[in-house]
């Protein structure tokens, strides 16, 4: 696994050793940003479930101001593939639970522009997190929430407040959604 491009083009990344880890491949990770085009730049992120830092850091090699990186089991690999990346003076790195953090930062009034939502798969969790962010502050106003899921995980829970705006399958195993404000989209429709 590797930066794609920016100021850590071709960068490896360390993945942890003995822990069972899905790495958002490749592929997928260049079709994300390729989605999200010059929307990286100069944004505050969020990388939720973190694992290896991938797609923070990935943001931040293109861009982005400042990466916030929330993964309970893995926050010193972060913190190393950061530093291997030349990108640690931009990332912030928690190693409590990813709810936990959520509500910290929600306490402390932080949003972010940018917000990776990367789960294992058919544990609810991504549906926790929606829940979660449909009735906090911590996705800013005009921010994009990007979930990555399991090909045949569409139960998303009832939202009144975040909208799903695209939604991209990558083979049988991997989904991507994302989600913005309603009241976002219904301001830029004026």
């Amino acid at each position: 696994m590797r930066i794609i491009t920016g100021s850590a083009r071709g960068c490896r990344l360390k993945t942890p050793k003995g822990q069972t880890t899905r790495p958002t491949s490749d592929r997928i990770k260049e079709s994300l940003f390729n989605i999200l085009g010059q929307k990286v730049v100069g944004r505050h992120v969020l990388d939720l479930f973190a694992g290896t830092g991938n797609l923070g850091l990935e943001a931040l090699s293109r861009g982005a101001a400042a990466a916030c990186f929330a993964d309970q089991a893995t926050a010193a690999l972060i913190k190393e593939n950061a530093a291997h990346a030349h990108l640690l003076d931009k990332a912030e790195v928690h190693g409590g639970d990813v709810f936990a953090e959520l509500a910290h930062l929600s306490h402390g009034n932080r949003s972010f522009d940018l917000i990776f939502c990367d789960p294992p798969y058919h544990k609810g969790l991504f549906q926790r997190v929606l829940a979660f962010l449909e009735e906090s502050q911590v996705l800013a106003h005009d921010g994009i929430l990007v979930v990555e899921h399991g090909a045949d995980e569409n139960d998303m829970p009832e939202l009144s407040k975040l909208c799903c705006v695209l939604n991209r399958r990558y083979g049988h195993t991997t989904q991507l959604s994302f989600f913005q404000w309603k009241a976002y989209l219904e301001e830029d429709d004026l």
